[in-house]
């Protein structure tokens, strides 16, 4: 509200212009949260999770059947240009929402509005600093803080509205029309305003599988909503009062002597959707791993019971660097709305892209139908994506310059790993070959090598050949483990991959095997996980007489590719500082053996 009627948007604090906005963000709450996240948006689950990467999973597990290449391309980069999105979503989101609470100080004294900005700073590294200790004890007290919040401005509004219940006319929706009428143009620029709103739609999907969708919806529609719309009704009812109050009607609705309480509770508030955006962040970057978007990163599992809860200090460290830079950069929550909304709603596009795919793959939709669900939406989220689009100048370049980065390294890193993987086959033999080497049809017993006792397991991508790393090994070495395991680690499209599921095991004449183990999107592969349940079905791999070998690729950007030689250099700089993979699967690292190899890529 407070920005609607901003200076410089030039809006008179009248009757009828108070109708039109409350109008406008009452209808944009139901039409974009309420029908089309909470009703639609969220029937497009991916086994429990939700999430713009989890929907374009979903898409693609049904067109990978009969579509063509270039459409799988196209909703690809559409699910990374929004996941792209939501990590500038990520950084602005915990500096507008602390700084517009403290922001609350000068309410009560002006000379206290100074202390904004400090007080921001220490909250949000304060905030960072904690999630080391998993989002599970962060979040213990924040169901109980989070329902008096509610309580708290749905009572302050309830009061105003009962000092002017004419402001309950503006539930008609012909106020948010006639604003548009009324005001021509000038109303679309006020569209960048409204959407604060309701930023807030694509993290509720995305956090879907920590909750639920009975569980979000319950506390939607019994709860947050009517709250929010008694607290925005009361707003427009004291600026009906006394307009003077539009430079901060959510303060001004409680008593003087609440305001450092309702101050507390608002900062707390803020820190808890900072805290939702801060995990959805962490989530995303276990989807991009797992997925092949992102380089490895070090995921903490904070938690026995709940496997998505995780601590990833590479994107804390940089979502915090970026909260700072933004809050000291623009130094208002007024400054960041015109930042904030930007990168929301170009996820909102993205979001309804992609519904229209999965309402005629998954839910059997005529191109009519599924169009009449998708074109409304198009229009709402176009419209506000338009007006936001107005506020590049005024800080909207910044979560599209963080958006664009992100994208740029998701990209990069894809392409990269597909030329490595097509290096790497390419130096492979089939495996059959190998084999017809080391068996009695070979007549040039020279080049059988030795065997020695103990197993050795080779990690090798998918595939039907002999890995490089092997051919290394047979070739410096001259030997071979008695008992040889080939293991490809495969990502599904899936969020988890149930323990009976995970493995394939396929065995081969002279003591070969050959082991696929699946993970979901949602999960981290564990190498000694894998071999326990291999020794199940007959796999020979005792810990202790185990050796792991593992290639590295010495990685040169001279080669033909067809890649940019500033992209294959971000590639190789990339590849160099990803975590190690002993760490990331897991792997016991006084058991490891690295061959190296170059390549030209």
């Amino acid at each position: 509200m407070r920005e609607c009627f901003k200076p410089e948007y030039g809006l008179a604090a009248t009757e009828v212009n108070v109708y039109g906005v409350l109008s406008l963000i009452l209808w944009s709450l139901i039409a974009v949260v309420s029908i089309k996240y909470i009703v639609f948006v969220m029937r497009a689950d991916n086994r429990g999770e939700g999430g713009i990467l989890a929907l374009v999973a979903l898409v693609l597990q049904r067109l990978n059947r009969d579509a063509d290449k270039r459409t799988k391309i196209g909703i690809t980069i559409i699910g990374l240009i929004g996941a792209a999105l939501l990590y500038g979503d990520g950084v602005i989101t915990p500096a507008i929402s602390v700084l517009s609470a403290t922001e609350g100080l000068a309410v009560v004294q002006p000379f206290l509005a100074r202390l904004a900005i400090p007080l921001t700073v220490i909250i949000i590294f304060t905030l960072f600093f904690f999630q080391k200790t998993g989002t599970s004890k962060v979040g213990r007290i924040f169901g109980p803080i989070t329902l008096l919040w509610f309580f708290s401005i749905a009572i302050l509004g309830a009061a105003e509205i009962g000092k002017e219940p004419r402001i309950l006319w503006a539930m008609n929706p012909w106020y948010a029309l006639d604003f548009f009428i009324l005001h021509g143009a000038h109303s679309f620029v006020i569209l960048g305003a409204v959407v604060l709103a309701v930023t807030g739609a694509e993290a509720l999907y995305a956090d879907m599988g920590h909750f639920g969708k009975r569980a979000i919806r319950l506390a939607w529609f019994s709860l947050v909503l009517p709250a929010l719309i008694l607290n925005y009704f009361g707003q427009g009812a004291i600026i009906l009062h006394d307009p003077a109050s539009a430079s901060n009607p959510f303060y001004l609705l409680a008593p003087r002597s609440l305001l450092y309480p309702l101050i507390a509770l608002a900062t707390i508030a803020a820190v808890i959707a900072s805290q939702a955006m801060i995990s959805g962040a962490f989530s995303l970057t276990q989807q991009c791993v797992q997925l092949g978007y992102s380089p490895r990163v070090t995921i903490v599992h904070t938690s026995k019971q709940e496997a998505g809860q995780i601590y990833i200090p590479e994107v804390n460290t940089a979502l915090m660097v970026g909260c700072l830079v933004a809050v000291l950069l623009f130094r208002s929550s007024t400054a960041l709305g015109a930042a904030y909304g930007i990168a929301v709603t170009g996820t909102f596009l993205m979001t309804t892209a992609l519904m229209y795919t999965v309402a005629r793959s998954w839910w059997g939709w005529s191109k009519t139908r599924a169009f009449f669900l998708v074109g409304p939406f198009f229009i709402i989220d176009g419209a506000f994506f338009g007006a936001n689009i107005l506020k590049i100048k005024d800080g909207g370049w910044f979560p599209l310059a963080i958006a664009a980065i992100v994208f740029i390294l998701m990209t990069t890193w894809q392409r990269g790993r597909m030329i490595v993987r097509g290096l790497l086959i390419d130096a492979s033999i089939p495996l059959d070959v190998l084999l017809k080497d080391l068996g009695d049809e070979n007549p040039d017993k020279r080049f059988r090598p030795a065997r020695v006792p103990g197993t050795a397991v080779f990690l090798t991508s998918e595939s039907k050949d002999a890995p490089l790393v092997l051919l290394h090994h047979l070739k410096h070495n001259k030997v071979l483990h008695e008992h040889v395991v080939l293991l490809s680690v495969i990502s599904a499209p899936v969020p988890e991959v149930p323990v009976t599921e995970r493995i394939e095991v396929t065995t081969f004449p002279h003591n070969f095997a050959r082991i696929k183990a699946r993970y979901g999107f949602m999960q981290t592969p564990n190498v000694p996980e894998i071999l326990a349940l291999a020794t199940e079905r007959g796999i020979i791999a005792k810990p202790s007489e185990t050796t792991y070998y593992m290639g590295r690729e010495n990685l040169l950007p001279t080669g033909t590719k067809p890649l940019a030689i500033w992209r294959k250099r971000l590639f190789i700089f990339l590849s160099r500082n990803a975590r190690p993979a002993t760490q990331f699967f897991g792997i016991p690292p006084n058991r490891v053996v690295e061959l190296g190899a170059q390549m030209e890529i």
